[in-house]
């Protein structure tokens, strides 16, 4: 076998065959240096002792610590005194050397692409005393590469498009890969491109990987998508290179190389007539194999057509046909047009010998439908005169069933435009009538809808709007325009104007409003001219000008329907009359003629010399009947004399003493002391319900008396009775017991006892009835002897019979 320092000098010998290697001897016995890959010539070290380069093969593993180089100073005189250090990149864990020998070894496999080149220093020691015996020296270990990289490519699949259609050698895409062998030394690196899948449509250029169409008239319609194999293959393609593929995705992108055609040249539509114009009726559609922009058509009529148009439906590439004027059935019914449709882009490669157009026909036949009545007018517009009576002619509507059987149409008011209910409509002849009678003064028009309807088919109907004009007619009289606040001076003169009136009419004549103004003309106070004629300039001089219209000229005072409140006398006085009622008649002069009276207020007020208004307010006058500060002074003690009494009297009422509540001893009656919470006894089963006594859940045991107020914040609480109770002497025992100790009871003189009585009982009865006949022979000390509870008893009863022995 040879060993690899014999390989390291073949290589070197076939390498540089023309270098002389200057060693001797006593140089290094086994030497590596050499030239760079620039071929430079070896020179000796500046040290004596070794030359400073070695060169390694990457492939060379360092299991078995594989043989590099030996270092040998001419010191060394093999007696073993010598010792051989290394130092730098990789000493001591990639390179070791033997200190005795100086042989150099490698640990493990070296790549060249991770790192080229180590850079390490020897020295040579005297093994005894450890001193340099020579200088250290510097060397490289350079590795030269070995073809130990596959090529390999950035994606393992590419996309990339080519227009359909193209030429033979048009470039479609470039891929390349890397190979991280050493490009500058032998052809490690050194890449040729072929394809294994994609002929023979696309071919790839061997240098640079340009993939290019090998095909002419490739087209996307027949096939759109193709699968392309590359691959790189180094060592220049010679067998035993290493290669790598990668996947290139080829799509033809389109062109518009195809013209839109019809399937059908010959369409058919149906529309129906009550189609509204801009509805569409139809749809037409060429096809056209391209795709995107190159697909896009246009539709049109070819010449026109004053009926239907064409558009064009951008999302889906149809036409739709759209009516332009009514449809009607009883006027025509087919209609038939040419219709075109071509590319709106063009490709000028591909336009030549082809055409990108094509015809088709369109007929279209209207379908008839039951149409709704048509009206002769929309809308109608009807006068009438307000003073028209109920029941008069107002106008008349007409509609008609435009279908070819003419089908009979009535007619009817929509209710929710004539709420008032003031018209009514001939439901055969459409005749329009008034209800009610008519106010222009209310509301000048009225907007009501008439409907029309088939009467064998209800669901066609059709409203029409009716505007009914109300005219003018001269029912209301003219009067006051506003309130007015009017007053005379009293030292004011004959002959002065004191107010300017004005008068409004609700009606509104053709010719305009003309007012006549008039009072009592036998009236001594005042007098009324209409401002039609002119005032008198002495009519103006010191008159109160309120109201009235400012003019340059006191004798050109303006008509506009007013006139003026003039005095008749002067010196008026508040004492004798401090307010004057003037009636006014206005009239107008349209036919007929109305007129009314409004009434004028004047009120006598003091002024000043000015005319200006200080008071209208009556002087207070003194007494005529000359009373006197005595008599004033006696009707006012008679006032408080009598303020006294009332005042007396009211006191004396709420000092009056109750009555007693017995009047009289005789007149001992059972209702004076009332006792609510007995009855009459065990045989009285009128007056009290023995249940509750044998059934004492249902009676209220925490009841307080009203006309008392609590002595405790909470009331006492009594126990209840025990259940079951089947002797009702237990149970009134009880009772007597909670009512001695409730400090809510009611006063000893009225407190409710409870107790046997009757004829079985010891105590007999307490009530006084049927006691009359023994009444006489009765005694009542003993009731003394029964405690508090009968005090006031005990007093009515021995007291009554004091008196009768008395």
């Amino acid at each position: 076998m040879i060993t690899n320092q014999v390989l390291l000098l073949l290589m070197l010998s076939i390498l540089w065959p023309t270098v002389a290697l200057p060693f001797t001897p006593g140089n290094i016995g086994n030497l590596f240096g050499m030239t760079e890959s620039d071929g430079r010539i070896l020179q000796r070290s500046k040290r004596g002792w070794m030359w400073n380069q070695f060169f390694l093969l990457e492939e060379y593993a360092g299991n078995d610590h594989q043989y590099v180089g030996k270092l040998h100073s001419n010191m060394d005189k093999g007696d073993g005194n010598v010792k051989y250090v290394l130092t730098g990149d990789g000493a001591g864990t990639l390179f070791l050397i033997d200190e005795k020998s100086g042989d150099i070894h490698a640990t493990k496999r070296l790549d060249r692409e991770e790192k080229a080149m180590y850079t390490l220093h020897a020295k040579v020691l005297d093994r005894n005393t450890n001193t340099e015996l020579e200088p250290d020296t510097e060397f490289n270990i350079k590795i030269h590469d070995i073809n130990d990289n596959a090529p390999k490519f950035a994606r393992e699949i590419y996309f990339a498009s080519v227009p359909e259609m193209s030429e033979v050698g048009t470039s479609v895409a470039t891929v390349t890969a890397s190979d991280a062998d050493d490009q500058t030394y032998g052809n490690s690196a050194k890449l040729v491109y072929s394809i294994l899948q994609g002929q023979p449509y696309f071919s790839v250029d061997s240098e640079n990987g340009t993939i290019k169409t090998a095909l002419p008239g490739m087209d996307r319609e027949v096939k759109e998508n193709y699968q392309v194999v590359i691959q790189a293959k180094d060592m220049a393609g010679q067998m035993g290179g290493l290669s790598g593929t990668t996947t290139v995705s080829i799509t033809l992108s389109d062109v518009n190389d195809s013209p839109p055609r019809f399937a059908n040249h010959s369409f058919r539509v149906t529309a129906v007539e009550a189609t509204e114009i801009g509805g569409a009726i139809g749809h037409i559609k060429a096809d056209d194999p391209d795709i995107g922009r190159n697909a896009e058509m246009e539709y049109s009529i070819v010449g026109g057509h004053d009926t239907f148009k064409i558009i064009t439906d951008q999302t889906t590439q149809e036409g739709v046909i759209i009516i332009k004027k009514a449809l009607d059935y009883e006027n025509k019914r087919d209609y038939e047009f040419k219709v075109e449709v071509k590319n709106t882009y063009l490709d000028a490669r591909f336009i030549h010998g082809l055409q990108f157009k094509d015809y088709a026909t369109v007929r279209v036949t209207v379908e008839d439908v039951d149409e709704p009545p048509v009206f002769s007018r929309n809308p109608y517009v009807i006068e009438v005169h307000e003073d028209t009576a109920a029941g008069s002619f107002v106008g008349v509507v007409s509609a008609r069933d435009p279908d070819a059987d003419s089908k009979p149409v009535k007619y009817s008011i929509d209710r929710h435009t004539d709420l008032d209910r003031l018209f009514n409509i001939d439901a055969v002849n459409g005749t329009i009538t008034t209800l009610k009678a008519l106010d222009r003064e209310m509301s000048k028009w009225h907007n009501i809808s008439v409907v029309a309807t088939e009467i064998n088919n209800p669901r066609q109907t059709t409203r029409v709007p009716v505007f009914i004009k109300v005219l003018d007619v001269n029912d209301n009289a003219p009067e006051f325009a506003m309130s007015y606040d009017t007053f005379v001076c009293e030292n004011v003169k004959a002959g002065q104007l004191i107010q300017t009136i004005s008068a409004v009419d609700t009606d509104e004549p053709q010719v305009g409003h003309k007012f006549v103004f008039s009072i009592n003309p036998s009236n001594p106070n005042f007098t009324i001219v209409d401002r039609e004629g002119t005032l008198a300039p002495d009519q103006l001089i010191g008159s109160s000008l309120r109201n009235v219209p400012v003019c340059d000229d006191a004798n050109d005072v303006p008509a506009d329907n007013t006139a003026n409140i003039v005095t008749r006398r002067g010196g008026f006085s508040r004492r004798e009359m401090s307010m004057y009622f003037l009636p006014v008649v206005i009239s107008d002069n349209d036919f007929p003629i109305q007129s009314s009276t409004s009434t004028l207020i004047v009120r006598v007020c003091a002024c000043d010399s000015r005319g200006n208004m200080q008071s209208c307010n009556p002087e207070v006058l003194p007494f005529s009947d000359g009373l006197t500060t005595g008599a004033l002074v006696a009707i006012l003690l008679c006032v408080i004399i009598l303020l006294m009494i009332v005042v007396l009297f009211a006191a004396l009422r709420r000092q009056r003493k109750k009555e007693p509540l017995i009047i009289s001893k005789e007149d001992v009656r059972d209702n004076v002391v009332s006792y609510n919470d007995e009855g009459g006894g065990e045989e009285d089963t009128q007056a009290f319900d023995i249940g509750t006594l044998r059934n004492p859940e249902v009676m209220d045991a925490n009841k307080l008396r009203r006309d008392i107020i609590p002595e405790m914040l909470f009331p006492f609480r009594r126990t209840s009775p025990i259940k079951d109770n089947t002797d009702v002497r237990d149970f009134i025992t009880g009772r007597l017991q909670e009512n001695d100790s409730d400090p809510t009871a009611p006063p000893y003189d009225s407190l409710a006892t409870y107790a046997y009585e009757g004829s079985g009982s010891l105590a007999e009865s307490l009530s006084s009835l049927e006691s009359a006949a023994t009444e006489g022979d009765q005694d009542y000390d003993y009731l003394s002897n029964w405690g508090p509870q009968f005090k006031k008893l005990a007093e009515m009863y021995i007291g009554k019979g004091a008196d009768r022995e008395t």
